[in-house]
């Protein structure tokens, strides 16, 4: 396997403090702007802030369907919430802090452990979380369909 992968992304700024983020690879742009809990911030737009929980989370996802896939783990659904806390350190702003709260669906009881043991795996080996200074928690919840 490849030791090394290179991403582009591109910033575009467009009006007041907003601006579209783009790649050579992805046909997709998205708009990123200031959040609106600062000066001249916009509302309902997708902030730094928000990219940056979204990547943790998101890599949590990818990770625990890569992992579960290797562990043989049959599960139903899996969705997460994620919250990160904006703190200011030293006189700089910094997310000190992000809470995860995965929700793993699986059908039997019996796979209870496997499923938990799955999403632990996960989060030590996301490398979106391995990339970041902020503390990384899990609030994990494992719901059983069947019994």
């Amino acid at each position: 396997m490849v030791k090394e992968h290179l991403y582009q992304v591109k910033v575009n700024w467009k009006e007041n403090r907003v601006g579209k983020l783009s790649s050579q690879v992805l046909d997709e742009k998205l708009t990123i702007a200031t959040p609106p809990e600062f000066p001249n911030g916009q509302p309902n737009i997708w902030s730094p802030e928000h990219y940056f929980i979204a990547a943790i989370n998101g890599c949590l996802m990818t990770t625990f369907l890569a992992v579960a896939e290797n562990f043989k783990l049959n599960f139903i659904d899996f969705e997460s919430d994620a919250e990160g806390k904006l703190e200011m350190i030293d006189r700089k702003f910094k997310i000190t802090e992000v809470v995860l709260k995965p929700v793993i669906t699986i059908t039997y009881k019996a796979d209870t452990e496997l499923a938990m043991k799955v999403i632990e795996k996960s989060e030590k080996a996301c490398l979106i979380s391995n990339s970041v200074n902020s503390k990384i928690k899990m609030d994990i919840t494992i719901l059983v369909q069947k019994d």
